[in-house]
């Protein structure tokens, strides 16, 4: 029988869906840690989950694609006496245009972020999810479904979190542990800006909150489901792919980030 006492851990949690998701489980009596690069911004997520009569979260202000990050983020949280019986897998960014001619270190780090630490991170505290009967969720992207000219290895890393989520899923529920891959469509937050991403071309029927993101994925992970798409308009989207050819769906890809941004990607 463990000692440490069972938290919520939440990466990308200065903001957009992880803030979202840090009031959710708040809301909900989980204790929790948060996790981001920007301490201040941290901070004032973790104020107004206390201004709200909820116990104040831990902060860990970290940048989890340096070296070792992820190691040192596990030290951190065992020295509060704490283990994660909930993780929540939401830091990740991608980046617009065409890959011949974006930065190839940071679309390396996107794989990174978005595949390698989610990977370590879905997979370092399985032994504290099943004590605590807790679970894993991460999040995808309608993206998932397509393969993304224009965006092609955020596209890619969204698949990888999709497949491997689903599997997880299925190994691990016989520990009696909740695994549940989120895959919202557009979502007005921060992410678009770093992405290069004209938020005012987003088409209005696919984009969510991100208040809408966490709240329905919360509700998916407590009943256990393996998979929730955000909203009517995007599990149409979502399902598309099994009617259309591989070339249609390139086709549609790319139509679709030519209408956000047409100056960067026209040929």
């Amino acid at each position: 029988m463990s000692s440490l006492k069972p938290v919520t851990l939440i990466t990308g949690a200065s903001a957009g869906i992880g803030e979202a998701f840090a009031h959710v489980f708040a809301d909900h009596g989980h204790k929790l840690v948060l996790v981001a690069r920007r301490v201040r911004e941290l901070e004032l997520v973790a104020g107004a989950i206390e201004a709200a009569g909820r116990p104040r979260p831990l902060v860990i202000a970290i940048d989890l694609t340096q070296k070792q990050a992820t190691d040192s983020l596990a030290r951190d949280i065992l020295s509060h006496g704490l283990e994660p019986s909930i993780v929540v897998n939401n830091a990740g960014f991608g980046l617009r245009g065409l890959a011949a001619e974006l930065d190839p270190g940071q679309q390396l780090e996107i794989i990174d972020l978005n595949a390698r630490v989610l990977t370590d991170l879905s997979l370092r505290w399985i032994d504290s999810m099943q004590r605590h009967n807790g679970g894993l969720i991460n999040i995808s992207s309608v993206a998932s479904f397509f393969p993304g000219p224009g965006m092609a290895v955020y596209y890619a890393s969204k698949a990888y979190v999709l497949a491997f989520t689903e599997a997880l899923h299925k190994e691990l529920s016989p520990r009696g542990i909740k695994v549940t891959v989120v895959c919202p469509g557009p979502v007005a937050t921060k992410f678009h800006a770093r992405a290069g991403i004209a938020e005012a071309r987003l088409p209005r029927l696919l984009v969510r909150s991100a208040q809408r993101v966490a709240r329905e994925g919360y509700q998916a992970f407590m009943r256990g489901q393996r998979i929730v798409v955000i909203g009517t308009a995007n599990k149409i989207l979502a399902f598309i792919p099994r009617l259309l050819s591989r070339q249609l769906m390139l086709d549609l890809a790319n139509n679709f980030q030519l209408r956000i941004n047409p100056d960067r990607l026209r040929r």
